[in-house]
């Protein structure tokens, strides 16, 4: 176990000498460059996957009246970067009939490879890496979305060798170049992720993250150091021990670092972890998906209230690393 900063940790103690205490719910939502994309992103996003509606997959399902007064509430809440795949159900359709005439307000990332099958009752999720998936995932995400070009269109999933020996790399490069895709992506992890960075064509990168599931972390610094923008799911742990669903694993993350004993006064677990994923100075954007107004809303105010204490998030870090010493 080493609990040495990282120079990203480093960094932290140069660019964040204020205190985030309080909050003001009518400010802006913090934005950051997406990397050499240019796009400032609200560091707050949103993750459409709990609008995928009936015949999909879990037990929550929302109905079209209530997706369409959640989309406009994000909006109308300032987040200006939406995240969604045409796997996701109904996701993309809803995204294009209730907000498709604001479409200037956000900008849109969606993924391809997606070689989804619907059976009566559920959503067989699978990725399929050929150029006949990957232009019929496109053509279908704009007729969708109502829109005549996606922001970031993105790899779910898929390693290096497979994109490049189907050639879809030099595909999505080219629907690059004729501005159907403004820019190109990835959603990864490990053990992909190495390859993935050093092929060097990817403007920006998905990667899942959190101070319990912590991982990722360098590799998200290495990938901004290529230059891409930096887009983080799972950075608020699936809700974390507070979850109405829980996930064992991360429960136990939180427990074994004892992270109860520094949890400040007034803050909840989740604000914890969140406003942790939003310290790493290479988290651009973090995407959050909910359709509960209480919990957006306190998404938001904890995004308002910035970055954690310069000493708390240390203390997270080195609690986490005791527990988990190959982080």
């Amino acid at each position: 176990m080493d609990d040495r900063l990282t120079s990203g940790e480093i960094f932290l103690f140069v660019f964040f000498l204020v205190d985030f205490d309080g909050v003001n719910m009518n400010q802006a939502i913090p934005t950051r460059r997406l990397g050499r994309t240019g796009l400032q992103v609200t560091q707050l996003g949103y993750g459409s996957m709990g609008l995928r509606g009936p015949r999909t997959w879990g037990v929550r399902v929302v109905e079209d009246e209530a997706a369409e007064s959640f989309l406009n509430r994000v909006l109308d809440a300032g987040i200006n970067f939406i995240d969604t795949a045409p796997d996701y159900g109904v996701a993309e359709e809803r995204i294009g009939r209730f907000i498709g005439h604001r479409r200037a307000e956000f900008y849109l990332a969606t993924k391809c490879g997606c070689d989804y099958v619907q059976h009566d009752d559920h959503v067989e999720v699978r990725h399929t890496w050929t150029r006949e998936v990957v232009l019929r995932n496109v053509e279908s995400s704009l007729r969708r979305l109502r829109t005549d070009h996606l922001d970031v269109l993105q790899f779910h999933g898929g390693s290096a060798e497979e994109l490049q020996r189907a050639g879809l790399i030099d595909l999505l490069m080219k629907l690059r170049e004729e501005g159907t895709v403004r820019f190109i992506g990835i959603s990864t992890s490990l053990p992909h992720i190495a390859d993935l960075v050093g092929l060097d064509v990817f403007d920006t990168f998905q990667i899942p993250y959190s101070c319990l599931s912590p991982e990722h972390g360098e590799w998200m610094e290495r990938a901004a150091a290529s230059g891409a923008g930096i887009i983080v799911r799972g950075g608020v742990a699936k809700g974390g021990p507070d979850a109405e669903i829980q996930r064992p694993e991360l429960h136990a993350v939180w427990h074994a670092a004892r992270l109860d004993e520094v949890l400040p006064p007034q803050m909840t677990r989740a604000e914890l972890i969140l406003r942790y994923t939003i310290s790493h100075p290479h988290c651009h954007t973090v995407i959050v998906g909910t359709c509960n107004v209480e919990h957006l809303d306190e998404n938001l105010s904890a995004v308002r209230r910035g970055p954690l204490p310069i000493e708390l998030y240390h203390e997270v870090t080195t609690r986490v690393r005791r527990h988990l010493p190959s982080t």
